[in-house]
C-alpha cells in the first residue's frame, strides 16, 4: 500500500487547479493532525478504538477540483476511496475499509446559497442539515425543507438514502423535495441533472449516492410552512395505559391530517422496571386547531393546551431534538461535532400491520430486560402514500403504517461491551420478526445495519448485494443495479453494501 500511496500523492496535483492547491488538504498517516481530522467527524465512539482500520490519508476539499483529483488518483493508484459528508453512517462505512483506502471528507464543501423568489436552494454536501435550516429559518420565516431531526447529519448522505423527518406526511421525504444535483462521476467529470440524465438522478435519490460518485451538492425545493407551528410532547407509563394509547396510535397516526405528525419514542427509564411512551407532536398550525383536531381523533393521549408550544418553524427544528429545553436562540444549529460521546447499535424495521395489544406487551417484557435500548416509531401515510414506490430509489411508500429505528447505546470501552450490546439488539430485533414486514424484512439505508447482508472481500457480488439489496430497496435493486453498470461498470465506488454492477436478467 506504500507504493499505491505514493503514485496517489505523485497523481493529485496533475489534476488539480494550481490556485486551489491540493497540498493543503491532505494528511496522511505521519501528519501531526491525522487522527484528529479522522476522529472529529466519527460519531459512533465504538469506532475511535486503535484496532479500526485507518485511512493512508484523509483529503478534505475545499474546491470541486480537489473532489475530481481524488477520483482519478484513487482510481489509477488502486485505492479504495470513502466518502465522508456528516460521518453518521451507523455502520462507519464512510470512514472504514479493510483493504487500502483514502477518505474523501466534504465537510469544508458546505456553501447554501438560498433563493427565496424560486423557492430552491443550492446546498454544498458538507453542509450539516443545522447550517440548512439556520439559514431557511434567517431568510424566511414561512419556509422549511423537509429532512432529519439531527443537526449534525451532513446533508450529502443524509439525502442520498432518502432523508426523512416531521414533514414526511406533508411533503414526502427529502429526495421528494430534490430538483438537480452535482455529481462527480467515476472519471472525475462534474455532472448534473440533465448531463447525468434521468436515470443516475433516479438513482442518488434514494439508492445512496456512494455507490454511484461524489455528491458535491443538491437544489432542492424549499416547501411552505406557518409561520407558528405547534409541538407537543405527552409521556406515558404502562401504569397511566400507555400500552393502550399506542395500540389506537397505529390505527390513527398513518391516517390523521398530513399536517400532524406523531412520533413515538419508547424507553425503560434509568432504574425502573416499566416501560415509558412519549408522544411528539409536530403540527403545521397553531393550539387552537391542533386542541380541536387531537379532541376528535386521538383524545387518548390527553393532551392539554398548556403541553402545546407555539414557535417559529426554525425554533422547532431545535425543540423537537430536545423537547427538555426552553428554545429562545437557533444558534445550536451552527454547532459543529464534538468527538463521539456513546458507542451504538442501530437497526430498522418497517411494519405494515397494527400490533396487537398482546404483542405489544411481549415487546415490553423484553425491553425491560434490555434497558439500554430505545424505539422510535414514526408514522406514515399522508404525503408517503400517494407516491409510487419507483418515483425514486428510495421504495418504502404506501402500506407501511410506521417505521421503527431501534438504537441501542452503552458508555463501557472496549470490544467485549459492543459485543454484548450488539448481541442484546440482535436479540431483541429476531423478537420482533412475528409484527414487522417480510420477505424481504424491508429497512431504511440511512439506518444502516452490516447485520443484514454484506458484500465480502469487498468484491460486492451480485448474489451478495441481492440480499441487503432487496431489503433496502425492493424492487427497485435491479434498476440501481442497471444504472450501476451504465455508470460504473467496473465498480470503483464500492463498500460493503453498495450497489454492483452486473446482470441480473
Amino acid at each position: 500500500s506504500g507504493s499505491n500511496l505514493e503514485s496517489f500523492l505523485q497523481c493529485l496535483p496533475q489534476h488539480a487547479q494550481p490556485s486551489n492547491p491540493i497540498s493543503d488538504v491532505i494528511f496522511t498517516q505521519n501528519h501531526s493532525n491525522f487522527q484528529s481530522v479522522l476522529n472529529a467527524y466519527i460519531k459512533n465512539r465504538k469506532f475511535l478504538i486503535a484496532s479500526t482500520p485507518k485511512p493512508l490519508a484523509i483529503l478534505t476539499a475545499k474546491h470541486e477540483s480537489h473532489v475530481q483529483a481524488t477520483v482519478i488518483c484513487a482510481k489509477q493508484a488502486g485505492l479504495e476511496l470513502r466518502i465522508r459528508s456528516g460521518g453518521h453512517d451507523y455502520d462507519g462505512l464512510s470512514y472504514i475499509s479493510t483493504v487500502p483506502f483514502v477518505i474523501l471528507d466534504m465537510f469544508n464543501l458546505r456553501s447554501i446559497d438560498i433563493d427565496i423568489a424560486n423557492e430552491t436552494a443550492w446546498v454544498q454536501a458538507g453542509a450539516t442539515l443545522g447550517e440548512l435550516y439556520f439559514k431557511i429559518a434567517n431568510t424566511s420565516k414561512v419556509h422549511a425543507f423537509p429532512a432529519g431531526v439531527c443537526h449534525s447529519l451532513g446533508v450529502g448522505g443524509h439525502i442520498s438514502g432518502g432523508g426523512y423527518g416531521n414533514l414526511l406526511r406533508k411533503y414526502g421525504i427529502s429526495v421528494d423535495n430534490v430538483i438537480d444535483a452535482q455529481l462527480v462521476d467515476v472519471k472525475g467529470r462534474i455532472l448534473n441533472r440533465e448531463s447525468m440524465g434521468e436515470d443516475l438522478f433516479w438513482a442518488i435519490r434514494g439508492g445512496g449516492g456512494a455507490s454511484f460518485g461524489v455528491i458535491l451538492a443538491w437544489k432542492i425545493k424549499l416547501v411552505a410552512v406557518p409561520e407558528k407551528v405547534t409541538l407537543f410532547k405527552v409521556d406515558k407509563t404502562l401504569a397511566q395505559g400507555a400500552t393502550d394509547v399506542l395500540y389506537k396510535w397505529q390505527y390513527v397516526a398513518p391516517k390523521l391530517p398530513e399536517e400532524l405528525f406523531i412520533r413515538v419514542m419508547i424507553l425503560v427509564p434509568k432504574e425502573e422496571k416499566t416501560v415509558s411512551v412519549s408522544f411528539i407532536g409536530f403540527f403545521l398550525g397553531q393550539t387552537e386547531s391542533l386542541m380541536k383536531l387531537m379532541n376528535q381523533k386521538f383524545p387518548e393521549v390527553g393532551l392539554q393546551p398548556n403541553d402545546c408550544h407555539e414557535m417559529s418553524w426554525g425554533q422547532s427544528t431545535v425543540f423537537f431534538l430536545d423537547s427538555s429545553q426552553n428554545v429562545t436562540s437557533i444558534d445550536v444549529l451552527l454547532q459543529r461535532p464534538t468527538e463521539a460521546k456513546i458507542s451504538f447499535k442501530a437497526k430498522s424495521d418497517y411494519v405494515k400491520n397494527v400490533i396487537p395489544r398482546e404483542g405489544l406487551e411481549e415487546i415490553w417484557k423484553k425491553m425491560i430486560d434490555n434497558e439500554n435500548m430505545f424505539m422510535q416509531w414514526n408514522p406514515y401515510g399522508g404525503r408517503m402514500s400517494e407516491i409510487s414506490e419507483s418515483e425514486t430509489a428510495f421504495p418504502h411508500r404506501a402500506g407501511n403504517l410506521f417505521l421503527i429505528q431501534y438504537y441501542e447505546s452503552w458508555p463501557e470501552e472496549g470490544i467485549n461491551a459492543t459485543d454484548l450490546y450488539t448481541n442484546k439488539l440482535r436479540d431483541f430485533y429476531d423478537s420482533m420478526a412475528p409484527y414487522v414486514s417480510s420477505n424481504p424484512r424491508n429497512t431504511y439505508l440511512n439506518y444502516r445495519d452490516l447485520d443484514i447482508g454484506i458484500s465480502s472481500n469487498n468484491q460486492t457480488s451480485l448474489k451478495d448485494a441481492e440480499v441487503y439489496g432487496t431489503k433496502y430497496f425492493n424492487g427497485n435493486f435491479k434498476k440501481l443495479v442497471e444504472v450501476k453498470t451504465r455508470f460504473d461498470p467496473d465498480n470503483f465506488f464500492k463498500n460493503e453494501q453498495s450497489i454492483p454492477p452486473g446482470n441480473l436478467n
